[in-house]
């Protein structure tokens, strides 16, 4: 099968780790996420990723979160069959194959320019599906988005690397032209945050992270109309165990003593 070039770097080159990992993850016989499409993502991009090195844990616990998110999204659709969902940031996921959502359903990935035209070559025109090329903070973008349905936001592994203001402006943009919804996406402390820049994935990318959350509660006195109905930061007792000793005592550490969690989903409604 035909390579595409890509020649990716910093915030966008993080777009292989994620992609990667779920590859790696759907390869294992106990795999939970079982992305089919990853692999075959990975095979087709013509970039050296062997510098990233993604190791077990973090091979498990990206697989993890893309399971919830999955999830959750799927929870919407059922609820409400034809809304829109909106990917922020979505690099080469396989989200929308993963949960193939019925004919009803407006979806949109939204990513910059040179990631959307990759994600072109790579993956094949979808019926109900539209890509968006350009920043996720641009303000113009969202305002050419049908505003008669229900939205499911999804950000998975991107709101760290905007700025501390970005991510509260963005989330008033998009709370603010849908009638209703949920927005879901992944968070660190402040904490975390500082340890992650010196992690040697990140730091093979050059990739830079800023915004930090300590406090799910912020977000609702930042965005009005935000209500904060689901916050995890603990793993199936299951998947933990498939970690080495180490991360699953990180991850019972972080879960006990909240400042120091290393990361938590959090899903609001709006």
């Amino acid at each position: 099968m035909q390579s595409e070039q890509i020649r990716l770097t910093g915030a966008r080159e993080t777009l292989l780790i994620t992609l990667q990992a779920k590859a790696e993850e759907s390869a294992m016989p106990d795999s939970l996420l079982r992305d089919c499409f990853a692999a075959d993502a990975l095979r087709r991009i013509d970039q050296d990723s062997r510098h990233l090195k993604v190791g077990h844990d973090m091979i498990v616990g990206i697989a993890v979160r893309a399971y919830i998110l999955d999830r959750w999204t799927e929870a919407f659709l059922r609820r409400c069959p034809e809304a829109t969902v909106l990917h922020l940031g979505c690099g080469l996921d396989s989200r929308i194959l993963r949960i193939d959502p019925g004919p009803n359903v407006h979806w949109f990935e939204v990513d910059f320019p040179d990631v959307i035209a990759l994600r072109r070559q790579i993956y094949p025109d979808r019926a109900g599906c539209a890509m968006i090329a350009c920043s996720i903070v641009e303000s113009s973008w969202i305002a050419e988005l049908p505003a008669d349905r229900p939205a499911m936001i999804v950000a998975e592994g991107v709101l760290p690397y905007l700025e501390e203001d970005e991510v509260p402006q963005l989330l008033r943009r998009i709370a603010g032209h849908f009638p209703s919804g949920e927005i879901a996406f992944d968070a660190y402390g402040s904490f975390t945050i500082q340890l992650l820049r010196f992690h040697p994935v990140l730091l093979a990318t050059g990739a830079s992270l800023h915004w930090a959350l300590d406090d799910p509660a912020e977000m609702v006195r930042q965005v009005p109309g935000l209500e904060l109905i689901e916050d995890r930061s603990d793993w199936d007792i299951g998947q933990v165990a498939r970690m080495s000793p180490p991360a699953q005592i990180a991850q019972l550490f972080s879960t006990v003593l909240t400042p120091y969690r290393m990361g938590r989903l959090l899903r609001y409604r709006f």
